[in-house]
């Protein structure tokens, strides 16, 4: 016999699972309504415990004269008995808000938060777009306790931002769907969850800040690394880039390079006379307008993928004369067994913003299951040979 205390229990149990939320809030196909099964005093009980048999049956006319779902009957002979008796063998929930009746009035432990989570649930989903509710209502922890408002807008900025929107500004800085200054500071677990429904986890694997090429601390940092004895004081060092845009670095030859990790290769090179490596400016490319480089020789090595090519024709806005190093069909064919599938591909480039070779790459990149060859697997004889190819070739 399981009385409506028994069955209240489990349904707060259920209410702990994300896929019965999931289920039964976004009305999948036989959610509701929910059917519990009862189960009849046995034969024995019947017999030997008339008084528990009794309270039973009240217990389940009181759930049905209260009007907490439907209680179905049945009608049962025992051999006790004087004759049949209507028994209670199911009970039915039709729909989510008599499920939270029942929930409220037989009050099992967690019943409290449950109906505080039922009420913002029932708010946010009617405020937010549907690619979200599934997140929403399987990671409560996400934003139980936030007001309704702010779940709101996170849900309106994910919409809104994309990769590399931040071009190396500050998160406070971006100023999308009304939020104020710090609201990326609080609530940058849930924009990220929210990124990653829209780009395939890529928020995550990347960390927000850089996914949005942002910068963390109001300023970008490079990393700058002479190529050559003599031209820096350091092996290596940081500067930000707002610096560059109105200090020169002391070299007629810069060589940009998309990723950090990729030194050690250009290391093997050396030594690179007159040259500088600039590293890890990603999408913040606008300070590559500062007077002072458009007298520079500028070569660009970059990923070879959507997004580095992306990457080189902002670039090349601002050094129309910028030689790309390593991003073209031979380095790309030569490398096939390191290439991998890019998780989201940039946008399709404006006419014009590559030239014909790499626009034609960019265009059987995005017809490859496998259209990524990152910058660190290329084997260091090619980056040797392009590297110092390129230095022979500036006058």
């Amino acid at each position: 016999m399981h009385s409506p205390t028994h069955l209240a229990t489990q349904l707060a149990r259920a209410w702990q699972r994300a896929d019965w939320r999931e289920k039964h809030l976004l009305h999948a196909a036989g959610a509701w309504p929910l059917r519990m099964t009862i189960a009849a005093p046995s034969a024995t009980q019947f017999r030997d415990d008339s008084a528990a048999v009794a309270q039973h049956l009240q217990a389940w006319r009181a759930i049905a004269a209260q009007g907490l779902g439907r209680v179905h009957w049945q009608a049962r002979l025992y051999q006790a008995g004087a004759g049949p008796v209507e028994l209670p063998v199911q009970w039915e929930l039709p729909k989510p808000s008599d499920y939270l009746a029942a929930v409220r009035a037989l009050r099992p432990a967690g019943h409290a938060d449950i109906a505080a989570d039922y009420q913002a649930l029932q708010s946010v989903l009617a405020r937010v777009d549907a690619l979200f509710h599934r997140l929403l209502l399987r990671r409560l922890a996400l934003w139980r306790g936030m007001p309704i408002d702010d779940v709101a807008t996170a849900a309106r900025m994910a919409l809104q931002l994309v990769p590399g929107c931040a071009q190396g500004r500050p998160l406070r800085a971006l100023a999308v769907a009304g939020n104020d200054s710090k609201f990326f500071e609080r609530h940058a677990a849930l924009l990220t969850a929210l990124l990653d429904v829209r780009f395939d986890g890529a928020a995550s694997r990347a960390g927000l800040v850089a996914f949005l090429d942002a910068s963390a601390d109001d300023e970008h940092w490079l990393l700058i690394a002479p190529l050559a004895p003599g031209l820096l004081p350091f092996a290596r060092l940081r500067v930000a880039a707002s610096e560059l845009t109105s200090t020169p670095l002391p070299a007629r030859r810069i060589l940009l390079v998309e990723n950090e990790r990729c030194l050690h290769l250009l290391q093997g090179a050396q030594p690179l006379p007159d040259c500088i490596a600039i590293l890890g400016a990603g999408l913040n490319l606008a300070w590559l307008a500062a007077p002072w480089l458009q007298a520079c020789e500028v070569a660009y090595w970059g990923d070879i993928d959507t997004w580095g090519l992306h990457m080189l024709a902002r670039a090349r806005s601002h050094l129309p004369q910028l030689q790309a190093l390593l991003m073209d069909r031979a380095t790309f064919d030569a490398h096939a067994h390191a290439t991998v599938a890019e998780p989201l591909l940039a946008p399709n480039p404006e006419s014009g913003a590559l030239p014909p070779d790499q626009a034609d790459l960019d265009a059987h990149l995005r017809s490859l299951d496998q259209g990524r060859l990152e910058q660190e697997f290329i084997i260091p004889a090619a980056v040797k040979s392009a590297v110092h190819g390129w230095l022979r070739a500036v006058p």
